[in-house]
């Protein structure tokens, strides 16, 4: 075998080992329910649709494009927040002069630092009193506030990679910070922007602890807590329809990946501009 030949088998065979877990689930999802437990074969024996029909008939009450749609609206809501806040954070950051502008980003900096833990009871506490408890508030509201550092970082050392006499250019053109950052800074930064976009996303689809905590009504309940309500609605485990509602918690993200996977790429590997 020649050597590009031995490395594309060897990076299948990675490639499959990687994916079995995703494979597996796929696959127990159409088990019957004797099947799923009985024995380690990958493939069912007698596959059935069973799983997802029992999913689709509703969950806790509600159907299952209730999850859904609460899902998208706290997600679509984090990526929103997280997009415009931390843009602008960073442009303020990495572009304008002011008073104690080093402190605040260190400060900012240290805060990736910290637990989610540390901070929960105080922002609890927060929300409590301003009566956004059991709302979805407290998991969108705090993304409109720049509160997520890493994207800011990553933003700001992109923006420092823009040659400054763009912003030179646009001000002699008339434009004030608003409108370079606008015209010149905001379309260029588009990489790390879908950057942000597509991790948000996904962090947020697939959070649970921060949405058990704020979220009690099961009508406002995600996707991830309306698994948690199908495991436990019944006396004993219901393994098959609960791999098929993972399977379907999953497609979104997989979905939303492989429509921006070039500009995630593309955001990784660029620092300003390309040559």
């Amino acid at each position: 075998m020649t050597r590009p030949l031995v490395w594309h088998v060897f990076v299948v065979l990675v490639l499959l080992v990687l994916l079995y877990p995703v494979i597996w689930l796929v696959s127990t999802s159409f088990k019957p329910a004797e099947e799923v437990l009985s024995g380690l074969a990958l493939l069912p024996k007698a596959p059935t649709t069973d799983n997802y029909t029992q999913v689709f008939g509703g969950v806790g009450g509600f159907s299952v494009w209730h999850y859904l749609g609460n899902s998208l609206l706290v997600s679509v809501g984090a990526v929103l927040g997280n997009v415009i806040s931390c843009s602008l954070a960073a442009y303020a950051f990495a572009r304008l002069h002011f008073r104690g502008r080093g402190p605040m980003f260190g400060f900012m900096m240290g805060t990736i630092m910290l637990p989610q833990h540390v901070v929960l009871i105080p922002q609890y506490v927060i929300f409590q009193k301003l009566g956004m408890v059991d709302t979805f508030w407290p998991l969108v509201l705090p993304k409109f506030l720049a509160t997520d550092a890493f994207f800011v970082f990553l933003m700001v050392q992109f923006i420092r990679g823009l040659p400054r006499e763009l912003d030179e250019a646009a001000t002699l053109d008339g434009c004030g910070p608003v409108g370079t950052f606008r015209h010149v800074v905001l379309p260029l930064l588009r990489p790390a922007l879908v950057t942000t976009a597509i991790f948000t996303f996904i962090w947020t689809w697939n959070d649970f602890f921060s949405q058990v905590v704020y979220l009690n009504d099961p009508s406002r309940f995600t996707l991830p807590l309306a698994l948690q309500i199908f495991v436990d609605q019944s006396t004993q485990s219901a393994y098959g329809p609960m791999f098929a509602m993972s399977v379907l918690a999953l497609v979104p993200i997989g979905l939303f990946f492989l429509a921006f996977q070039r500009l995630l790429v593309e955001g990784a590997a660029t620092s300003g501009l390309k040559g």
